[in-house]
């Protein structure tokens, strides 16, 4: 307790805790295991001090801001919870005993998250031997679908941590095996051979957790710069170029310095695609919606395409996408595009050619790292995602390529509406006689 109190009593380390706490919700640990009263707030850098006098051993922060913290309580409604809440951020919480697994992990999540073009990104080390990620409220758009995205907790966190898992979920496997085999998994995990497969492959989340279930109203984490009681380790902010070069050692007490910010400060929404596209994904998990007469001659091909669909059956977005854009959108036509060629069955080196032709169709093209970024990422997915659906305003819409209500009001996606009519067709040709 010598060494906490020491600690604590740095100005710079009471001034970064408290600066991550405002206006959320905020609760101490003592040394005896117990919890502080909650609710509770920080409201000034001596409280750190003062809290670490009386016992307090790490300080734990809501992922929600709140209008007034202290007028939450234990079992309030959804709509006292809204009216309450001013935003949340979002936080991805890599769970796992394995320092090396945690920063493989993290990597592959930051690469998913630049994949978006999301710049603004935090990285902390939990204090134990995970990380957490963190963006901020100010990035995520204001609206989704006409809701006020302050209301879409805990919908929007979970949606995108599922999202993002099962983007890199068979990088993560590679990257996983390659440090360790099968074998070597297993006893250092005390798991079954078969409690680490799914469907007899490997599952790299049977060893490492990627908070979701547990995101939930009033969830909290440790607080940048607070101490792990259990490892006397900090929970140390990590520039996203030291991430490679990390070793539990800079977060040791005595070797903590100049506290930099966990969230940075932005005023783009950039987060707005993935976010978008996650809460898309869930809801394309069922099956795509066709007329009832359709579903009865339509053949088991109908979503695994053994040839890519000629440009004569793409809905109007895309071919209207395809003559180019402005420089507002490009990049969102781009994430359009790429989805869209791959679920009709192009090969990424047949997609990686129509995308430089479409670029040079642009009214200023997009770079040409960024497009070899975004068509490498591709080459390395073995799940190919659906474009975003006709109803996100955000794509479409906003791109001014839309469709018509009439294909619109009969398609859910540019997917399904493209293999709707190459499948009508295939159905409408006449058979080959057997000789």
């Amino acid at each position: 307790m010598t060494q906490f109190l020491e600690y604590y009593s740095r100005k710079d380390i009471q001034k970064a805790i408290l600066s991550s706490s405002l206006n959320r919700e905020a609760a101490v640990k003592y040394s005896n295991g117990g919890f502080g009263k909650r609710p509770d707030t920080l409201q000034f850098e001596s409280d750190v001090f003062e809290l670490a006098k009386s016992g307090a051993t790490s300080f734990h922060i809501s992922e929600e801001h709140w209008s007034n913290p202290l007028l939450l309580k234990p079992g309030m409604t959804k709509n006292e919870l809204d009216k309450l809440r001013t935003g949340f951020d979002l936080i991805l919480d890599i769970d796992t005993k394995f320092i090396d697994y945690s920063k493989a992990t993290a990597e592959l999540l930051i690469a998913a998250l630049k994949h978006y073009n999301i710049k603004n990104i935090g990285l902390k080390f939990s204090g134990n031997s995970g990380f957490h990620l963190g963006i901020p409220f100010s990035s995520l758009p204001q609206e989704v679908n006409g809701k006020d995205i302050k209301l879409l907790f805990p919908e929007v966190p979970r949606a995108v941590v599922a999202y993002i898992k099962s983007m890199i979920k068979s990088e993560l496997r590679e990257k996983i095996l390659s440090l360790s085999s099968l074998q070597e998994i297993s006893k250092a995990t005390n798991k079954t051979k078969e409690e680490l497969l799914e469907k007899n492959v490997f599952n790299p989340f049977s060893i490492i957790e990627i908070d979701t279930i547990l995101i939930s109203n009033r969830h909290m984490y440790r607080a940048p710069y607070s101490i792990n009681e259990k490892k006397n380790l900090v929970s140390l902010v990590v520039p996203l170029d030291e991430l490679k070069s990390f070793n539990i050692n800079k977060a040791r007490i005595e070797n903590i310095k100049k506290p930099i910010p966990f969230l940075p400060e932005t005023k783009e929404t950039e987060a707005a695609s993935l976010v978008i596209q996650a809460l898309d994904e869930i809801n394309k998990r069922s099956t795509m919606i066709m007329p009832e007469e359709e579903k009865k001659t339509a053949s088991r091909e109908y979503d695994e395409l053994k040839s890519s669909i000629p440009d004569k059956f793409f809905p109007p977005c895309i071919e209207l996408l395809l003559k180019g854009v402005k420089n507002d959108g490009r990049k969102r036509a781009l994430f359009i595009l790429l989805n869209f060629l791959r679920s009709a069955g192009y090969p990424i080196i047949e997609v990686e050619k129509i995308i430089k032709d479409w670029n040079q169709r642009n009214t200023v093209p997009l770079g040409e790292s960024y497009i070899a970024g975004q068509i490498s990422w591709h080459k390395r997915q073995d799940q190919i995602v659906l474009p975003p659906n006709c109803s996100n305003e955000n794509y479409y819409k906003d791109l001014g390529v839309k469709c018509s209500d009439e294909i619109c009001s009969r398609c859910k996606n540019p997917i399904n509406y493209t293999k709707r009519r190459f499948f009508a067709e295939l159905r409408n040709q006449p058979k080959r006689k057997k000789k």
